[in-house]
């Protein structure tokens, strides 16, 4: 390959590690790519730092040893992440997002790319340090905004079913107690999709009494993982007391009024610091 300036190899190493989250390149992979050398793809790496970092774009971190690179961390900035999720609660304040029954219409937000990403950002930056192998969560809703974090952590995606699927093999189930409505319900899990001894991320939309989330620390178990934290998009305040104890939401559901039209959500506490 030709050798290429430094605006072309800044822009290519910018779209290959924005691409690739928490993906480790190695200096060999930029250097025999650009016909250059490791020496001069770490001066790159060094601006390409000095840019992102200034701009609130994320971080380029350095990996030492001899299986090290360098990888892109999506970091968001506090303060762009509080006035995000803040536009969301605003959004999801429109009386006419309520149903039947008081629930409210989201679907349009859970299945934005655009918004699920900013969401993935935030999430794995709240629980990178906890050093995720996976991600899990529960068919359905909660699937895009498990793979969006899983993407931004570069780690897999685990789904558990509420009914078996022949094609995923043995299945672990296990029968649970919904906190809200106190039906029993069933999750499994394949086999084959988690080894035993990993840590995982548990990711869901909605949380209410915490049933779910229960459901799946209790379905881990089986496979001997340890939970490296609960990340829900929106949480309710009641009841206050939820079958898990920690758990990190991104907005607050006070209250749906059906018959007032009026819908009161807040930004988690977390982003009002």
């Amino acid at each position: 390959m030709l050798r290429m300036n430094r605006n072309e190899r800044i822009a290519a190493i910018t779209g290959i590690l924005t691409s690739n989250p928490n993906t480790i390149f190695t200096l060999s992979y930029f250097s025999e790519l650009f016909n250059t050398a490791k020496s001069t793809i770490s001066e790159d790496a060094a601006l390409l730092r000095d840019t992102f970092q200034k701009f609130g774009l994320g971080d380029i971190e350095t990996v030492p040893g001899a299986a090290g690179g360098i990888k892109f961390i999506p970091q968001p900035v506090y303060q762009q992440a509080a006035a995000f999720v803040k536009d969301l609660c605003r959004r999801l304040s429109d009386p006419d997002r309520i149903l039947p029954g008081g629930f409210l219409y989201m679907n349009d937000i859970i299945y934005m790319p655009r918004i699920l990403k900013q969401i993935g950002d935030i999430f794995a930056s709240r629980f990178l340090g906890k050093k995720p192998d996976f991600v899990i969560t529960v068919e359905t809703r909660g699937i895009p905004v498990a793979i969006m974090t899983a993407h931004s952590l570069g780690c897999p995606v685990v789904v558990a079913r509420r009914e078996g699927n022949v094609t995923e093999g043995s299945l672990v189930s296990i029968n649970y107690v919904t906190a809200s409505s106190k039906r029993l319900q069933t999750m499994s899990l394949s086999r084959r999709a988690v080894q035993k001894g990993g840590r995982a991320l548990i990711i869901d939309d909605f949380m209410k009494g915490g049933g779910t989330a229960k459901g799946m620390q209790e379905l881990l178990k089986e496979f001997d993982v340890e939970i490296a934290g609960v990340g829900v998009v929106i949480a309710t305040r009641e009841p206050e007391v939820k079958l898990i104890s920690e758990y990190t939401s991104l907005m607050e559901l006070l209250a749906v009024d059906e018959s007032g039209r009026k819908i009161e959500i807040v930004p988690a506490d977390w982003l009002n610091q």
